[in-house]
């Protein structure tokens, strides 16, 4: 197997010195799309087929068919702490702070631990999705891919991308989809030369879902009415509504995984006690129970008392209101089933609960609306369209909602609803959080500025790199005769006053130039009369985007850095505008 390896990579090599930048950038966005396709394609089937044989052989009925998820969530765990170490990258914000910090170096790990770690926990009933860890797998195959053949940071960030294109292309059949998702979550800015390897990627990533993938594995469903324009009002409420549940899904959610996360305990009993509030919903409601995109079916055919008929409710659904009730619970409690998944230690993303909270939504939604008697709405529509707007608030991917949408329906007849209801929920929870679910948290710690190309390429500036340790320092104690002799052997204009590593002050050689000349003082002053206090200091480990606003409010071109309280160099002003604009370049 290694042989055949060695000789693909050979004639990668001889294909890399052969072609032009620009055609082995295209020949490798096929080559990581494909990759990443297989791989997404191979992920969704072992999901299916573990999911196949547990409801199979266990029934609702079964005890056991509530312990697999907690069975699944503690497997997960074990792979962790055995063969990674007890470290586990998951979810898009370890991209996005790869992208802004890490020259969109991705671990190579990456490639393999998120399909395992994921498969396990989501096929056992993880109330979780696989898109994430898709995602994740197909940008870590691009980045390593860029790494391996020595690609330029601009062109690593595209492959990563068309990864990541190609694997949401390929998870549900749709490349539209694919590249939206990639420019509007991963790319903080992109140029028309990098839509041709997206479009590319997500071309291929399709095609081989269309090609491998079995039908009753892709998410997909064909509309049953047409749109009717005279429904508009009431999509114009869903939208709103959309908006604050998506609200609510972010906000709910990462409480909930921060606060597991942060409790200090044995990762296994972390990972049975998370499995058992699991399964402790599913008890309640079945829907729960893995990906729920097969409940998402079954109400888009308008038969939601099927999703319950086995529950401890099974004896209550003949009043449609209890139904409609359960839904709206259902809704509500998959966010904390999804944070209790993950949070509790194992592998899933966002974007099929997303998905299914909006389903719910819209469902609920136009029963009412039909039961109240006020109009006669299209449930399964209602159910399509909010869909769209959920996973619009929870991604801030209006786009990327709209057209996954309108193409797992097969077409673009519900296309108005979907752009009313995409927007205006993405409109409300912008309103609310300036920053995504999965970029907040970044953009908290200064790691990320998603709408901000310039505070972007700043914060991916790293100090080290700037400081300059060419100042002569001085003591205190010296004589102004010792610093004349340390200025005519300098270049420099500041000079640090040191004292058992420790920054006492500067002296500017502004300040010293009327008494630089009389020699009679030489022996009289000493330097901790003449020093200043700096107007401010840095730290070593500080951000680049502080620094600059420290530059700004003080008006100075150089500021002392420290390190633990000691004096370690400068950085000045026109060093870091100097790497902010090779940066720029280079992007």
């Amino acid at each position: 197997m290694s042989k055949y390896i060695k000789s693909f990579e050979n004639s990668i090599n001889w294909l890399h010195g052969k072609l032009t930048a620009k055609q082995f950038l295209l020949l490798s966005s096929i080559l990581v799309a494909t990759s990443a396709a297989i791989i997404a394609v191979m992920l969704k089937t072992i999901v299916y087929y573990i999911h196949f044989f547990i409801t199979k052989e266990y029934s609702y009925q079964n005890t056991f068919y509530f312990i697999f998820p907690s069975i699944g969530i503690i497997l997960c765990v074990l792979f962790v702490q055995k063969y990674l170490k007890g470290k586990l990258e998951k979810g898009t914000k370890t991209i996005l702070y790869s992208i802004a910090k890490k020259s969109s170096f991705l671990p190579r790990n990456l490639m393999y631990s998120n399909v395992v770690t994921s498969a396990i926990t989501v096929g056992f009933g993880g109330s979780a999705g696989l898109e994430s860890p898709i995602v994740t797998t197909g940008s870590a195959i691009g980045s390593n891919y860029a790494k391996t053949y020595h690609l330029n940071y601009k062109d690593r960030t595209l492959l990563l991308a068309c990864g990541a294109s190609a694997g949401i292309a390929a998870g549900f059949n749709s490349p539209i989809a694919g590249v939206l998702f990639a420019l509007e979550v991963l790319l903080a800015d992109v140029t028309i030369s990098a839509f041709i390897p997206l479009i590319i990627a997500a071309a291929t990533g399709g095609l081989i879902s269309k090609i491998i993938l079995q039908e009753d594995i892709l998410f997909s469903f064909h509309l049953q009415q047409a749109f009717d324009y005279h429904n508009v009002p009431y999509y114009v409420v869903l939208g709103i509504l959309a908006g604050f549940v998506s609200l609510y899904y972010a906000r709910t959610y990462i409480k909930i995984e921060s606060s597991l996360e942060k409790k200090k305990m044995n990762v296994y009993v972390k990972a049975l006690l998370g499995g058992l509030m699991l399964c402790a919903l599913i008890l309640f409601l079945p829907p729960l129970f893995g990906e729920g995109f097969e409940s998402i079916k079954v109400l888009s055919d308008s038969s939601p008392e099927k999703l319950f008929e086995h529950s401890i409710f099974s004896s209550l659904l003949m009043n449609k209101w209890i139904i409609i009730a359960l839904i709206v619970l259902t809704m509500f409690i998959k966010v904390i089933a999804a944070a209790f998944t993950v949070g509790s230690g194992g592998n899933g993303g966002n974007f099929a609960p997303s998905l299914f909270v909006g389903a719910y939504l819209g469902f609920a939604f136009a029963s009412c609306i039909n039961l109240l008697g006020i109009a006669n709405v299209p449930l399964s529509n209602f159910t399509i369209v909010a869909m769209a707007g959920v996973l619009s608030g929870v991604f801030y991917a209006p786009l990327t909602g709209i057209f996954l949408i309108a193409e797992i329906t097969g077409g673009y007849e519900l296309m108005i609803p979907l752009m009313i209801v995409a927007a205006i929920s993405f409109m409300i929870v912008k309103y609310f959080e300036p920053f995504s679910m999965d970029s907040k948290k970044l953009a908290a710690q200064g790691h990320i500025f998603i709408d901000d190309k310039d505070k972007t390429i700043l914060s991916s500036l790293k100090m080290v790199a700037v400081i300059e340790t060419n100042f002569q320092s001085i003591s205190p104690d010296a004589t102004l005769r010792q610093l004349i002799e340390v200025v005519s052997q300098s270049k420099r204009n500041i000079f640090p006053v040191v004292e058992n590593e420790i920054l006492v002050g500067i002296v500017l050689l502004d300040d010293i130039r009327e008494i630089m000349f009389k020699q009679e003082l030489y022996d009289k002053i000493l330097v901790r009369e003449l020093l200043q206090n700096p107007p401010e200091t840095i730290n070593a480990d500080e951000d680049v985007q502080s620094a600059m606003k420290k530059f700004d409010e003080t008006n100075a071109w150089n500021l002392p850095v420290l390190s633990d309280g000691k004096y370690v160099g400068f950085v000045s002003k026109s060093s870091l505008l100097i790497k902010y604009r090779d940066k720029l370049m280079k992007s």
